[in-house]
């Protein structure tokens, strides 16, 4: 067991109070939240937090993580020239190797950064799910079938990955659209009914993906995919920048999560996501941060802080993205969509916590710690992060298994070989 003591604790177990609790993790779930007890235990180790912010690690609801190969490489491109004639060209020459080195990078940064878990979106899977159980990081896999892929595939990965480790999970889903056929939705809806699991896909990312499927199927992605019956066990959409008021009503019936990609949806200008109609609507809401080949950070501090000052330009309202809900949005949110037992700091939810440094200059003067979060802080907040109940990143220090310094080099290496060929 684990011991958290003598700082602050923003637990988001409904809402955004901060306390003077201690908490206990015993393996990979959280025993106790509360004050200090006479009858404490014998703990394997104790951390005291120094007056520091214990909370929820942020979730990374949407990410390609072994795409920082192509972080910085095809920049300053609309997107379907930058998916077309640069990503999916390099995307093609990626072996296992690849993936399982450049999804170990994305795991540093996201440790570094305070995320606890990513749902995440590529090939080569077994590669990328070896990569993410030996530093002990939590991922959720998410299908990304295309039209001229084996479907087949997602019933052997549903079934693969779910049983794989704790660490790993998998909610089927296509690519997008755009990349699909009717049989490939048609063959989607019967993997869904089989096993009873939510679908996400990318969803309405640009104005002209909706408008190319309104003349192809006289309907929205949202109205497509709810048509072929692939909500029926929830799900939802990533990046929902150009979603109708019929699409949103079909998001909050089936309880769907549209998950915000600001960063890139910025960076490709593919528009603003319009949350704050998606939350008078109802929706569920959580925040990723794309690929970083399109972001080109993988950085949770800067997706909320874009998430709300965005919202406010959009709506040319300064009350509108509210700090505290877009906090809630990184973590618990992120926890929803993802299916994670872990939005919050409670007993028996998962141990994938984050101490926050309040001793830096961005976290003074202390008026609201909440909002200091989302406006001013930064990854260099991050004290720690713990997975599962096991610190993986302390003060600068990896604990992923092998030598960090390592990991980036073979990742250099991979990304100099597949853009040079």
């Amino acid at each position: 067991m684990i011991r958290f003591f003598n700082g602050r604790v923003l637990t988001l177990d409904g809402g955004y109070d901060i306390t003077d609790s201690e908490v206990w993790t015993d393996g990979a779930q959280i025993r106790y939240v509360g004050p200090e007890r006479a009858d404490a235990p014998v703990f394997e180790r104790e951390i005291d937090l120094r007056g520091d912010l214990l909370m929820p690690g942020f979730k990374n609801a949407h990410a390609h993580s072994a795409m920082t190969f192509v972080r910085s490489f095809a920049d300053d491109l609309p997107l379907q020239r930058w998916l077309f004639d640069k990503i999916f060209p390099l995307e093609a020459k990626l072996t296992p190797e690849d993936v399982y080195d450049q999804t170990k990078l994305a795991i540093l940064e996201y440790l570094a950064g305070g995320i606890t878990a990513a749902f995440d979106m590529y090939y080569k899977r077994e590669a990328f799910a070896q990569a993410s159980v030996e530093c002990g990081f939590r991922m959720v896999l998410n299908g990304a079938l295309s039209a001229g892929d084996d479907f087949s595939v997602a019933d052997a990965d549903c079934e693969k990955f779910n049983a794989m480790d704790p660490l790993i999970s998998y909610i089927p889903g296509i690519h997008a659209e755009y990349t699909a056929s009717t049989e490939l939705l048609a063959y989607m809806k019967g993997l869904i009914d089989r096993t009873r699991k939510p679908f996400f896909t990318h969803n309405s990312e640009t104005k002209s993906e909706t408008e190319e499927c309104v003349q192809r199927h006289g309907l929205t992605p949202t109205a497509l995919h709810e048509e072929y019956g692939l909500f029926e066990y929830g799900g939802g959409g990533f990046h929902c920048v150009h979603l109708s008021d019929a699409d949103m009503e079909i998001f909050r019936r089936r309880g769907l999560y549209a998950v915000l990609c600001p960063a890139s949806n910025a960076k490709l200008a593919s528009g603003i996501a319009p949350v704050a109609a998606m939350e008078r609507a109802g929706l569920n809401l959580a925040i990723g941060t794309d690929g970083a080949s399109s972001n080109n950070a993988l950085n949770m501090f800067r997706e909320m802080y874009l998430v709300s000052v965005l919202q406010k330009l959009r709506e040319s309202d300064a009350a509108s993205g509210d700090a505290a809900r877009v906090l809630g949005m990184a973590c618990s949110g992120g926890a929803g969509a993802m299916g994670l037992n872990a939005e919050c700091i409670a007993p028996g939810k998962l141990a994938d916590l984050i101490v926050i440094d309040l001793h830096r200059p961005n976290m003074y003067p202390r008026h609201n710690i909440v909002k200091n979060l989302v406006y001013s802080g930064s990854n260099t907040n991050v004290r720690l992060t713990m997975v599962g109940g096991k610190v993986l990143y302390e003060d600068g220090q990896y604990f992923v298994g092998e030598d960090p310094e390592e990991i980036c080099r073979r990742a250099q290496r991979s990304a100099e070989r597949l853009t040079r060929e």
